[in-house]
């Protein structure tokens, strides 16, 4: 068990020490910062230089910088963070209510409408006002050098910053309101980098992906390098729905398929290939990996595999991660080692998490959605559902409690409300399922139609997260629906074949079945195994583990979080816990050991 931080970084040529124990001008290798507790990481975003906006709770952040003491904020209890975005100077925050909220350096750029140019608002979060004065709900934002883009009322795409106003030759380009761009088509997704200069890609409705803005290198993939694109154009040879993710620095993009194929194109020393290319063209060391995340700093990338392999290329001489990286070109991706840390993690999927800065890059795992991670999976598996929602023909496989759990409606009330007079169809309801099971808000506007059908207050307040409602139903024995049966018997005698007194041997331990799916491999293991025999409501638990300690392992699966007090023998319960992580097949191993970690500390154990 360790204490260590999950938080690591690399790259810069400036003083470290604010986050970590190193005093030397360069760290060529990921070091570990000493910012601990760092499992609750949601995001990170990274300004100029040694500056970064950590996201830790569903409303709060915390920002670092060289030579500051750390700052706290919060926004009001009735906000929450649905996501965070940076450029040099400037943070902006969006939540899910669909309103923009700021930290600026200084607003030089005018990336922050109707602030002053030399306004800086790290004393407190800002307020942006402008989309509400102008009635427009924010669905996305994305940031660039100098520029910020926001996708509002769903499809309508607004720019903001001198330096892409300025290339638009808008006479207005020193005005701090954002201009709307036009598109030929609704606007589905926008794509940038927080260091990309005067340029951004969308998709649309129609299934293309389109660029705009700055052609210096051919950083917009449309067959030449020059000028400025001065209205949104088509980029050939790729559909909006095959795009994952595309980023872009300084001069310079890269483009991941939903495949995991990774193409790029402009600068030659920055794009992956080596050689300048005007369109995106498939990177040859990363056609037989499938990536599935993507970082860009002015010059640097980072690209993560589905099986956790780490490339980057583009980082200046001296400053590659690790230091065998440091001899090879690295105008072309190299593979990096992962520190010691993270190689536990290698066979958990979607915890490992990239991100990179105009001077510093970050390695980082998310402990965020460890639950809904779990759920998500279950989801998606439609494993021991024991109900379908849904028209007749349409309907989807469910976890009842779960469902009503979040809802705080009966499954019936659900399907009489949302798929009777008026049936919602099958992307609505799948919508609303991904905000059940995951908290994830897709489409923000159907699930508010959702909610109204249901009446239920829109949007989910801060006491409304997946993680509270699990915690509260932790205390709901009338509707759990599966037993643990644990020997209680000390004595290692023939198991009795009578039915009295094998009960008089055993205690039960209630608990709902779909949280014993998601939380343990071990549980479905044993699930699956006893549902080809029957179906029954119970199974034995054969660890040989105090009813004390299992009580408390199956809390935790509904809190995340081990409580204990003295009448309970802490010292054999951190015992016989101790290989709970690898013995049940729990996925967030760092928060269980770091939850042991504090029961040694509150009980002086060694």
């Amino acid at each position: 068990m360790t204490n260590s931080s999950s938080l690591y970084l690399t790259g810069s040529k400036e003083e470290f020490s604010f986050v970590t124990q190193e005093k030397k001008n360069n760290l060529p290798k990921w070091t570990e910062t000493n910012i601990k507790k760092t499992q609750t990481i949601k995001k990170i975003v990274c300004g100029s230089g040694l500056n970064f906006l950590v996201w830790k709770k569903p409303n709060k952040l915390e920002f670092y910088k060289k030579d500051n003491k750390k700052r706290k904020y919060q926004l009001p209890k009735n906000e929450t963070i649905k996501d965070l975005v940076s450029s040099r100077y400037t943070f902006l925050i969006l939540t899910e209510s669909g309103k923009v909220w700021s930290l600026a350096d200084s607003n030089r750029y005018k990336e922050v409408p109707l602030l002053d140019a030399n306004q800086s608002t790290f004393d407190e979060i800002r307020y942006v006002t402008f989309f509400e004065e102008k009635k427009l709900f924010v669905n996305s934002i994305i940031m660039g050098d100098g520029s910020g883009y926001y996708l509002c009322n769903g499809d309508q795409l607004y720019v903001s910053g001198i330096f892409f106003c300025r290339m638009m030759r808008n006479v207005q380009y020193t005005a701090r309101e954002p201009m709307p761009v036009y598109v030929q088509d609704k606007v589905t997704k926008i794509f940038a980098g927080n260091n990309a200069s005067g340029f951004f890609f969308i998709t649309s409705k129609s299934d293309l992906l389109y660029c705009c803005g700055n052609n210096s290198f051919g950083q917009l993939g449309i067959g030449y390098a020059g000028g400025f694109q001065m209205t949104p154009t088509a980029v050939k040879n790729f559909k909006g729905s095959e795009i994952l993710t595309l980023s872009s620095g300084l001069s310079y993009s890269i483009l991941i398929t939903n495949k995991g194929q990774t193409f790029g194109c402009g600068y030659q020393t920055r794009n992956g290939l080596g050689v300048r290319k005007t369109i995106f063209t498939l990177i040859p060391q990363l056609k037989k990996k499938k990536v599935v995340q993507l970082a860009t700093g002015i010059s640097e990338t980072l690209v993560l595999t589905h099986q956790n392999e780490l490339y980057g290329w583009g980082f200046d001489k001296g400053l590659f991660p690790t230091d065998e990286c440091n001899n090879w070109n690295r105008n072309t991706p190299s593979k990096i080692s992962l520190p010691g840390f993270f190689t536990k993690y290698l066979e958990s999927k979607d915890m490992i998490r990239i991100s990179c800065g105009s001077l510093v890059s970050f390695l980082y795992l998310d402990f965020k959605n460890t639950l809904s991670q779990d759920l998500r999976i279950l989801f998606e598996s439609k494993k021991f559902c024991d109900c379908e929602i849904g028209t007749l023909g349409n309907q989807i496989p469910v976890h009842k409690n779960l469902i009503e759990c979040r809802t705080k409606l009966t499954i019936d009330q659900i399907q009489n409300k949302l798929f009777v007079e008026k049936p919602i169809n099958k992307e609505q309801t799948l919508n609303f399922l991904k905000w059940i099971y995951y908290d994830e808000i897709s489409d923000f506007g159907k699930l508010e139609q959702t909610f109204n059908l249901l009446e239920l207050t829109f949007p989910p307040s801060v006491d409304n997260t997946l993680e509270k409602d699990i915690a509260q139903l932790y205390k709901d024995n009338d509707s759990k629906d599966f037993k643990i049966l644990v020997n209680i018997d000390d004595q290692d005698e023939e198991e009795d074949n009578d039915e009295e007194d094998k009960k008089g041997n055993y205690e039960e331990i209630p608990v709902h079945k779909f949280i014993l799916l998601a939380r343990s491999g071990l549980f479905r293991a044993m699930f699956d195994y006893v549902n080809e025999k029957d179906n029954t409501n119970q199974v034995q638990d054969y660890t040989n583990k105090s009813i004390k300690s299992l009580e408390i392992l199956i809390k935790y699966f509904y809190t995340n979080s081990i409580e204990m007090t003295t009448n309970q023998d802490p010292e054999l319960i951190v015992d016989e816990l101790s290989d709970s992580v690898e013995y049940y097949q729990l996925n967030n191993q760092c928060n269980f050991e770091n939850e042991l970690l504090k029961i040694k500390k509150q009980f002086e154990l060694n």
